[in-house]
């Protein structure tokens, strides 16, 4: 009877150490599974400069283009300020075309005038003078008479020089070149201060500066809004990416660019992803997925990224099984 008490107990304690023997080898060939999380790098859009909140464009959830409106504050003091600007250039540059004008078109036109007439008078009496030199030597004309020609020939010589004279002058700026050079600086002043009015206005209709989802909203009409707070959150489909944790024994089989199988639930069956980032140092696995099975062991934070065209189905904090699309025997679980 104890023989046979003894050999059915030897055979159950043989059927145990088989079954814990085929536990392990059978966990061992296992597929492996790292856990993770989605996440994403939010991008905050808010304004430059402090005011009053009047519009928000978007509802949390829409998802906006690049350049497409987001919010916009009061631009009744901008407006104002880019109106004066202009006038202010627009006085500036008048003053500026005041010095470089030449005389009234009245004046210019007189001494145009003038000017005809000493030429037509030094005309004749150049040839007054040429007639009477020629008679003198035949003795037709005194010498007197010649010389009140040569005389008269000089006065109109003159005349014409000094109308010549007045008419330039009709013709030039009527400012110095000093003030004129000053007036110039004070312009192109005045266009900095206008361009720098109308950056300030614009600025009051914020745009979105990359397209994606509206992760939230932050901040409502009626709100005063200091300089770059956040009145919009935005998640483009590129800043999304996967966040999970390799133990420490595998973490030498995964290399950045190595492709991931991703699993979630309502995610896609083809999901996948590329490795970016691979943390330098181990860390305990965080409370966040934190399970019998990797409990006090020592893991590497690893990221990998989706293309754009699958990265918009994943939502950031959402449960994230992540498995290696080739697996060497290195990197299964011990």
């Amino acid at each position: 009877m104890n023989a046979r008490r003894w050999l059915v107990g030897g055979g159950f304690a043989v059927a145990l150490v088989a079954g814990v023997v085929w536990w392990f080898v059978s966990r061992e060939s296992g597929p492996v599974i790292w856990q993770g999380y989605a996440e994403g790098d939010f991008v905050l859009v808010g304004p430059t400069q402090q005011g009053l909140l009047t519009k928000v464009a978007v509802q949390r959830g829409d998802r906006v283009a690049q350049g497409a409106l987001l919010f916009a504050q009061d631009a009744t003091f901008d407006s104002a300020a880019r109106d004066q600007a202009a006038q202010v250039l627009a006085g500036a540059q008048a003053q500026l075309a005041n010095l470089l004008a030449g005389g009234k078109a009245t004046e210019i036109a007189q001494a145009q005038a003038q000017l005809a007439a000493a030429q037509a008078t030094a005309t004749q009496t150049s040839t007054d003078y040429q007639r009477g030199l020629a008679l003198l030597h035949t003795g037709a004309v005194s010498k007197q008479s010649v010389d009140q020609l040569q005389a008269a020939y000089l006065s109109a010589q003159a005349k014409l020089a000094a109308t010549q004279a007045a008419l330039a002058q009709s013709q030039q700026p009527l400012g110095r070149a000093q003030e004129i050079a000053d007036q110039r600086t004070a312009v192109a002043a005045d266009q900095a201060a206008l361009a720098m009015a109308e950056w300030r206005l614009a600025q009051r209709v914020v745009s979105a500066p990359v397209a994606g989802r509206v992760a939230d909203v932050l901040a409502q009409p009626g709100e005063t809004m200091q300089a770059g707070a956040p009145v919009v959150s935005l998640l483009p489909p590129g800043n999304i990416f996967v966040r999970f944790f390799v133990p420490e024994a595998a973490v030498s089989s995964v290399h950045l660019g190595d492709g991931v199988a991703l699993h979630c639930d309502g995610c896609a069956a083809d999901l996948t992803a590329k490795i970016s980032f691979i943390s330098p140092q181990a860390e305990y696995t965080p409370p966040l997925i934190y399970s019998d099975s990797s409990k006090s062991k020592l893991v590497f934070l690893i990221e990998a990224r989706p293309s754009l065209a699958q990265a918009s189905s994943l939502n950031p904090g959402e449960p994230v099984e992540v498995q290696p699309v080739t697996v060497p025997p290195a990197a299964k679980s011990p």
